[in-house]
């Protein structure tokens, strides 16, 4: 599949390069998906949620009334989860809530995931473009010159660039990414994927091991 390169000032340079088919035009897997997605923001849980329960509060073990004759019901400990202060009965304890994924299973899901993305014609292939420092204004009309200053992007650089990344770290809808550091959801959760042409070999190649 051929897709024009373009620079970035959003013209078109007059080169193609082709999107593989094993990873850009496969038939979606909508299930590896689901689970690649699930496991990212389960992975995304701190999982630190905690309350005391009546072995943990600080307090008497007195025996707080006599067992018989106040009218009311026994009550053995100021501590217990009836009253004002006690514990929480079955309260939230520390949890992990990471999930094993077969790696086969995330490298379909990332294909599929491109592979939407290309049939709703949101990938962008650009030149590989730097700054001399790092500048949001700059970064910003790269984004106006593509025509997506208004959408979520997820831009995808073959190595690591500390001025584009620094460029871009202001803009709450952009986020600027190795391909290395490619995930399902971050794929899908960009109304526009833009990747630099150092970065296509890096994706194929890892995808297709």
């Amino acid at each position: 599949m051929k897709v024009a390169v373009l620079d970035s000032k959003g013209k078109d340079t007059g080169r193609k390069v082709d999107l593989s088919d094993s990873v850009f035009a496969i038939e979606p897997n909508k299930h590896a998906v689901y689970l690649d997605v699930k496991q990212y923001l389960a992975h995304q849980r701190q999982g630190n949620h905690k309350s005391k329960e009546r072995a943990e509060i600080a307090g008497s073990t007195r025996k707080i009334k006599k067992q018989k004759g106040t009218g009311t019901a026994r009550a053995g400990s100021i501590k217990s989860p009836v009253f004002r202060g006690g514990g929480r009965i079955f309260g939230p304890r520390p949890k992990d809530y990471k999930q094993k994924l077969n790696k086969n299973v995330k490298r379909l899901a990332r294909k599929s995931a491109f592979s939407i993305k290309q049939n709703e014609k949101a990938i962008l292939v650009v030149e590989d473009f730097n700054f001399d420092a790092p500048k949001t204004k700059e970064f910003t009309q790269v984004l106006k010159s593509l025509g997506i200053e208004n959408k979520k992007s997820l831009i995808v650089l073959g190595d690591s660039n500390n001025n584009v990344y620094l460029s871009s770290r202001n803009l709450k809808r952009s986020e600027v990414v190795i391909n290395s550091e490619l995930s399902t959801y971050k794929i899908l959760n960009a109304s526009s994927v833009v990747l630099c042409e150092s970065a296509l070999e890096g994706i194929v190649s890892n995808l297709n091991k």
